[in-house]
């Protein structure tokens, strides 16, 4: 349970108080998020692409020398490359929805469980400084700080872009990767309900 100014919020033991057997699932969903934000940039060129190797370096024989059609060759220095990155690579790993989702319900466990969840509305006045200080107040001021909201409204964004220790992601994009590395996870009394009703199914259409 956790508290907040208003009332006392009930959290669902489904999403909040599983027990963790082991940590398979999590770290599965772990290495997906971060293969699925990884980018394919490099890029080789193959023998096809070097520049030069038009001509035949020396003649096929009598030269006393290994054959060789053009300087272009893989094996020669400054040649193409053979099997290299494309820039078309797909890093991604596959992970089913419902497996995405428990692994999420594991992670707000374990967090739980460590008494790093707290039921609290970020002040949105469109200030930075109001928002640094009410978690100043939470003494969450050197802490990495996850805030779970219902939605980004433009005062809010305002009042906490410029707060490198903090994030905020709406309700329905939670992810594995976030929750493990907060430090504390502050959620608004609504974002919990979302959070409950996404995660067990319950969300509206």
């Amino acid at each position: 349970m956790a508290e907040s100014k208003s009332a006392t919020i009930k959290l669902n033991k489904d999403v909040f108080s599983q027990k963790v057997a082991n940590h398979e699932l999590l770290k599965l969903a772990y290495d997906a998020y971060l293969a699925d934000s990884r980018s394919s940039h490099a890029k080789t060129l193959t023998r096809a692409e070097v520049r030069g190797g038009g001509k035949k370096p020396w003649r096929q024989k009598g030269t006393g020398r290994a054959r060789f059609g053009s300087i272009r060759n893989p094996i020669w220095r400054h040649g193409g490359v053979a099997f290299g990155r494309t820039g078309e690579e797909n890093f991604t790993k596959k992970l089913s929805r419902a497996a995405k989702k428990q692994a999420i319900c594991q992670a707000l466990s374990l967090k739980n469980q460590a008494k790093a969840i707290q039921i609290v509305t970020l002040k949105a006045t469109g200030k930075t400084k109001d928002t640094a200080k009410q978690l100043a107040n939470l003494k969450l001021q050197d802490k990495f700080v996850l805030a779970v909201v219902p939605e980004k409204t433009d005062q809010l964004l305002k009042s906490t872009n410029n707060l490198k220790q903090l994030k905020v992601v709406r309700a329905t994009y939670l992810n594995v990767f976030d929750i493990l590395n907060a430090d504390a996870i502050l959620f608004s009394p609504e974002a919990v309900e979302i959070t409950t009703n996404w995660l067990t199914g319950k969300e509206k259409v």
